[in-house]
């Protein structure tokens, strides 16, 4: 038996944990006040769910996916990404009536990557998704609320909002035939997996990682040169909401999704503090992908945050309550010391109670905790109805009447 967690999984533990609670309570508040309701999908889906959305050519769906066949016989597939399960659950509840929809998500994604800082096999995220809307508002609208959260995260200094734009279908399409004119001439020194996508999806190889493939993608013609107005007008739109908020922005031209449901907006929080992990909010619009689904046509943007990237940034874990050490002073004080230690825990307070030790002992596991404040249970004290409480900070001690014992330990909160 290997007694050790799985490659490019890990524990996480109290400190990490706080900072991961820190991101998630801060964008979960933030969303709401936009009215985004909190959604919450199946951990795993029919592969078809992943398969058909993402792209059958993108390096999601050929190298990265968890997928198993269940005992029912069906393929399943753990969740790369959040984006298709909402759509799935927009056609499959009949949440269609319900638009414009507004979406909110947390929890872990799964993808067979190479672990590196920042990156993990399972990982987690935050996530908005805004259904119905097709216009460039909407797009605004979650750019704004993803900078929102990094501004109340502390963050807006780390990183930047790249933005472009990738057209709709028609732009796409003709930009497809420009790009497949354009690496037919270069088509000898692209990766093996390029020449692959240069049948089936030349757009994917935008995308490419490759080193030899990213320097011919460099000189690679632009999205907008191959623009109708409609495209031209809708990022002129978006980049107009923006500078109307006054939210910074950089037009990256270069920059492009990795999947496939993508058109128009395409967008990235990012930071040069993580080395090669830079995105730590990405996202865009996707109007094609709940009608890939099966369902009626049905705008739609969003993006998803990496929650370990962007707890890698905060500025130290969030601060641990200082509990209150309850120290029961011989036999006399454990059975009140239970009792007590349960009636301030109802009433809001951390409480530390030792399982066993002398005062000497418990003392120092309340030292090691940073408690607060100690209240001492003796037989002296409990016969007068009393508990000595010491302040761990100033060493000031005072008796304090058991019955008013949580209103006096008020300013140790």
């Amino acid at each position: 038996m290997r007694l050790q967690p799985v490659r490019g999984t890990r524990d996480i533990l109290a400190d990490e944990a706080a900072r991961h609670r820190r991101v998630m309570e801060t964008a979960r508040g933030v969303a709401l006040r936009y009215g985004y309701a909190e959604i919450s999908t199946p951990i795993f889906e029919f592969t078809e769910v992943f398969q058909r959305t993402l792209g059958e050519t993108s390096d999601v769906v050929t190298k990265e996916m968890y997928t198993f066949v269940d005992r029912g016989g069906d393929s399943i597939t753990l969740r790369p990404e959040g984006t298709a399960g909402v759509a799935r659950a927009l056609i499959s509840g009949g949440l269609s009536q319900n638009l414009p929809l507004k979406c909110y998500y947390e929890g872990p994604m799964f993808r067979y990557e190479r672990p590196q800082k920042g990156r993990y096999r399972q990982f987690h995220q935050i996530g908005v998704e805004l259904l119905g809307p097709g216009d460039p508002h909407a797009d605004v609208e979650v750019i704004v609320l993803a900078a929102h959260i990094l501004e109340e995260l502390g963050l807006t200094g780390k990183t930047v909002l790249e933005l472009n734009s990738l057209g709709d279908s028609e732009s796409r399409s003709r930009y497809g035939d420009v790009l497949v004119s354009y690496f037919r001439d270069h088509e000898s020194a692209l990766s093996h997996d390029s020449k692959v996508r240069l049948e089936r999806n030349p757009l994917r190889i935008l995308d490419s990682k490759d080193e030899g493939d990213r320097k011919i993608v460099a000189n690679a013609p632009l999205f907008e040169e191959s623009f109708n107005q409609a495209s031209t007008d809708f990022f002129a739109g978006v980049c107009a909401g923006l500078d109307s908020l006054e939210v910074a922005y950089k037009v990256n031209r270069r920059l492009v999704r990795g999947l496939d449901y993508y058109c128009h907006t395409a967008f990235e929080f990012v930071t040069n503090e993580l080395g090669a992990q830079g995105a730590v909010i990405a996202g865009g619009r996707y109007d094609g992908l709940v009608e890939i689904m099966g369902g009626q046509p049905t705008p739609g943007t969003g993006w998803a945050g990496g929650i370990e990237r962007l707890a890698l940034l905060l500025d130290g874990a969030p601060a641990a309550r200082r509990p209150i050490a309850i120290i029961p002073v011989g036999e006399a004080g454990e059975e009140p010391a239970t009792r007590i230690a349960n009636e301030l825990r109802h009433a809001g307070y951390t409480v530390e109670l030792g399982y066993r030790g002398n005062v000497g002992r418990r003392m120092k596991r309340a030292n090691k905790l940073n408690a607060r404040a100690a209240v001492f249970l003796g037989e002296d004290e409990l016969a007068r109805g009393e508990a000595k409480v010491r302040d761990l900070d100033s060493g000031e001690e005072v008796d304090v009447s058991l019955s008013g014992l949580a209103r006096a330990l008020e300013k140790y909160r």
